[in-house]
């Protein structure tokens, strides 16, 4: 009871350590405080022998069921599941069980077999949590022992009501077995949980670093190198692939008239409206300021074509807020087909040439760009729709 005891706020301080050099989240923050609780809780059940029968029993089981609740907690809000509530209703009839149970002179026997249920239960809810969100090999190698505790826990009120001999201190060989299995359970749950925070701040970091913080799209460096990806696959499978080059329509304009806040609106806004029009594995990117590119796996320079005029036709729909007024915004578009020996950075030369000729011709219009192979120099641009 001492070593877990230690060894629960020994894994406090660890998390609120960790917690400190990283970004802390409300889940790391439940975790750290059930920790806490747990570590007093096995500390009052180390100190029972000095305590008076029904306050010893009441405050270790009490604090006991607060801690392994707000356990659950930490895992539900990291997982993602929304059982606040609910895990309240849990820790408020799991605590007036014990209150009854300790109020009515229940035997040593009866409360252990009740804490025991109460136990496997949470246990359960934990390897719920663990493997049941989405499974990777550390939620399974953390989500299993918790599962063989709550049998553990579940056997040892079978034999406790049973057989009634079986308190918390009682000796013998299967309830030391499982004594040392909350103690390893302790350790699984504790690196588990610093493991799991460390993989989340790590996608996090991943995110930050491909990820353009207000449109939410991959940025130039992630959407170059998924290109590049893109574009082996499909030399090798023989597949086409085109670029689309696009840049929103006197965006300066939009941005002196009404403001910056109004102008990251606008990128949101054409965003989300170029993404309505594509397909799940093209893949959209901001490349710095008003300009966007998207390229289109296993896509034929018609069908770039009508992809592309789609999008545009979208953005167009798309309506902005100006201070209660409505407006709208135009895109034009530069399209460039990939040849099997060509280099992406010198078809996005092509698109971005092509979007240019679609500004001079009147912009919100498409424009094609001539092939990498071209007969001849006057081949230029081929008008698409406009």
């Amino acid at each position: 009871m001492l070593m877990l005891a230690i060894g629960n706020i020994t894994y406090a301080i660890l998390m609120a350590g960790y917690a400190r050099s990283g970004t802390p989240d409300a889940s790391m923050r439940i975790w750290t405080w059930a920790k806490v609780i747990q570590g007093c809780a096995f500390f009052t059940f180390w100190l029972r022998p000095e305590l008076p029968p029904a306050l010893g029993a009441f405050l270790s089981n009490g604090l006991l069921i607060v801690a392994a609740v707000g356990e659950l907690a930490a895992y539900s809000l990291f997982m993602g599941y929304q059982w606040r509530r609910r895990l309240v209703v849990i820790a408020v009839l799991c605590e007036l069980l014990l209150a009854a149970a300790v109020l009515g002179n229940a035997s040593l026997v009866n409360l252990a077999g009740l804490m025991s249920l109460i136990v496997a239960a949470i246990a359960g809810l934990n390897a719920f949590f663990l493997i049941g969100a989405g499974l990777t090999l550390l939620r399974f190698i953390i989500g299993v022992p918790n599962l063989l505790i709550a049998l553990g826990f579940l056997w040892r009120a079978w034999v406790g009501f049973t057989e009634g001999t079986l308190t918390v201190f009682s000796p013998g060989l299967p309830q030391t077995l499982l004594y040392l299995g909350a103690y390893f359970l302790l350790i699984v749950n504790g690196f588990g949980f610093l493991l799991l925070c460390k993989q989340k701040d790590e996608r996090r970091l991943r995110e930050l670093a491909t990820r353009d913080g207000l449109t939410g799209l991959v940025n130039r460096h992630a959407f170059l190198g998924e290109a590049e990806r893109a574009h082996s696959l499909a030399r090798r499978l023989g597949k086409p692939m085109t670029l689309l080059m696009m840049d929103i329509d006197h965006f300066k304009g939009l941005n002196d008239r009404y403001g910056h806040a109004f102008g990251d609106q606008a990128l949101r806004v054409f965003a989300r409206a170029a993404q309505s029009t594509l397909r799940r594995h093209d893949v959209l990117g901001r490349l710095g300021g008003e300009e966007f590119a998207v390229f289109l796996p296993e896509t034929d320079i018609g069908d770039a074509l009508d992809a592309a005029e789609r999008l545009r036709l979208a953005v167009a729909a798309a309506r902005l807020d100006a201070d209660g007024e409505a407006c709208s915004m135009t895109v034009s578009i530069g399209v460039a087909e990939l040849a099997a020996d060509d280099v992406v950075s010198m078809a996005l030369l092509r698109a971005d040439a092509a979007l240019y000729a679609a500004k001079r011709k009147g912009r919100n219009r498409v424009e094609t760009a001539a092939p990498v192979h071209a007969p001849s120099p006057g081949a230029g641009f081929a008008v698409a729709q406009g």
